[in-house]
């Protein structure tokens, strides 16, 4: 069982859909600037597994994934917009800096055959599974 940390101003924040600023470092989140993830789905199919981030405004050539003893890394960058002098802001929400999100990969991916595709604000990830050789002989298992 995974224990998750419990914290109620950002429930407070959900439930009225922004950021406030909060003087325990949340001010930070209402800038735009420091850590953020992209979400992420995990799929499975008959002969893949697939992870699919959402990364829009991310360029191809801002985006790296790697592979390292069984650990798939996705990491990217967005750049902040240029600022134009007496522009005033009123809301900023969008994130911008590094991220990098990182999975374990099961037994039967097959590191040889990842393949990575960057398009309309979506990185998808393809883990292609190794091939099960079927046994040639039936085995009975024992009954206890």
């Amino acid at each position: 069982m995974a224990l998750i940390k419990w914290e109620p101003l950002r429930e407070i924040e959900d439930l009225f859909g922004h950021s406030l600023a909060w003087p325990l470092g949340r001010a930070q989140s209402m800038l735009g600037l420091g850590e953020w993830n992209p979400r992420v789905d995990i799929s499975e199919s008959n002969g893949s597994y697939i992870i699919k981030a959402d990364v829009p405004g991310i360029a191809k050539e801002d985006l790296k994934v790697t592979l390292d003893s069984g650990v798939l890394t996705i990491q990217g960058e967005r750049k902040q917009e240029k600022e134009e002098e007496n522009k005033r802001f009123h809301r900023i929400e969008r994130f911008y800096g590094s991220f990098s999100r990182s999975f374990s990969l099961p037994e039967d991916a097959d590191a040889a055959g990842l393949k990575a595709t960057a398009k309309e604000g979506q990185l998808v990830v393809n883990v292609p599974r190794k091939a099960v050789a079927p046994s040639a002989d039936a085995l009975q298992v024992p009954i206890e």
